[in-house]
């Protein structure tokens, strides 16, 4: 049973960093793609980032490239989520997510099959 367990938020200064954390276990993630979604109150999920777990491709929303990089673990089966120079438009719950079939559109949530429990973001002014 793939499980992937978010962790690494909390609250922080406008300016400050964060690094999440998404430890994927269950099943080889080779040939995956994960990514870091977020979701701020009456917002839409948004894609903040992807990676393929084996080539290591990374994707960013453009709004967000220079300030947030993803990267992976293979040791530890885990991706991580680093967010530089936080503003409190960041402010949201960060969700990591699983798509196991190859060649997906990685900034759509549909083509992600499993996702972590979330991790709250928030960036004080």
């Amino acid at each position: 049973q793939v499980q992937l367990v978010d962790s690494g938020g909390g609250l922080v200064q406008a300016g400050g960093s964060l690094r999440l954390s998404c430890a994927a276990s269950g099943r080889t993630f080779s040939g995956a793609t994960m990514g870091w979604f977020r979701q701020a109150p009456g917002k839409e999920r948004e894609f903040v980032a992807a990676i393929n777990w084996s080539i290591l491709s990374t994707y960013y929303a453009e709004s967000l490239r220079g300030r947030f990089t993803i990267s992976r673990d293979n040791a530890k089966n885990t991706v991580y989520l680093q967010m530089n120079t936080l503003r409190p438009e960041d402010t949201a719950v960060y969700y990591c997510a699983a798509a196991m079939k190859r060649g997906v559109r990685y900034f759509d949530k549909k083509e992600y099959n499993y996702w972590g429990q979330g991790t709250q973001v928030t960036v004080s002014s």
